[in-house]
């Protein structure tokens, strides 16, 4: 039986690049996104992947997703926390309630996640939870007030996880993506850089693959991925 990998945040780019990278190294891949409408596309192209429609920022609708998931597919090995909650402007201007609603999908979904995959991973033998990040978790930017903070508590978040998880075999990681991720809209928003300013989604999906599968004796936690083009 194949391995059984749990993706949320799949859309266009590092979501579905992780889905196809997962899914050619042999594993069931369960994808969360909002709609499944959005996914149907990679049904299609992916047999062993199965789209599970799903709010991860309401608690109850994660954990009914999960449960469905673990009776079709079983206990996973691998599990990705990849949605994300944005906005960006000056902390005077954005709507408190913007912050506190990425909270929940950049935090507390993550929190919810885990109490509910830890457990398992931890009686399966061991397996890896990866958090995708980016360096807002280490930097404070102006107009990143909306966003920011909660990538930073995700970070520490993780960190905690990973501090009480790492002696009983489950492997956490949080992954920071310091780059423009080559989807479409950031192409046309910013159509006058190389193609070696941008950071590869398929680049992303192959270094995740790595730090999910590294060796007990060397496991990371924190790990940075950046085009050799520096951006900044």
């Amino acid at each position: 039986m194949r391995p059984l990998v749990i993706i949320t945040g799949v859309g266009p780019g590092t979501g579905s690049a992780m889905a196809r990278r997962f899914h050619d190294g042999g594993y069931q891949v369960a994808m969360l996104a909002r709609t499944a409408e959005r996914l149907t596309d990679l049904e299609r192209e992916l047999p062993n992947a199965f789209a599970v429609p799903c709010d991860v920022a309401d608690p109850a609708a994660l954990t009914a997703a999960l449960d469905a998931i673990e009776q079709r597919a079983g206990v996973p090995k691998v599990v990705i926390h990849n949605a994300v909650g944005g906005a960006f402007g000056n902390f005077l201007d954005i709507d408190p309630q913007v912050l506190q609603q990425n909270f929940q999908t950049n935090v507390m979904a993550l929190l919810h996640l885990a109490r509910w995959a830890a457990p398992r991973l931890e009686v399966a033998g061991g397996g890896a939870l990866l958090v995708t990040g980016n360096t807002s978790a280490v930097r404070g930017k102006a107009a990143f007030a909306g966003f920011a903070p909660s990538k930073a508590a995700q970070r520490i978040l993780a960190e905690s996880i990973a501090r009480e998880m790492g002696p009983r075999g489950v492997h956490v990681s949080f992954m920071m993506i310091d780059a423009v991720i080559d989807v479409p809209w950031a192409r046309a928003r910013m159509a006058d850089k190389p193609d070696d300013f941008f950071i590869k989604p398929s680049d992303i999906a192959e270094e995740v693959w790595h730090v999910t599968h590294q060796p007990r004796s060397a496991w990371s936690f924190l790990t940075e991925v950046r085009p050799f083009h520096e951006a900044w």
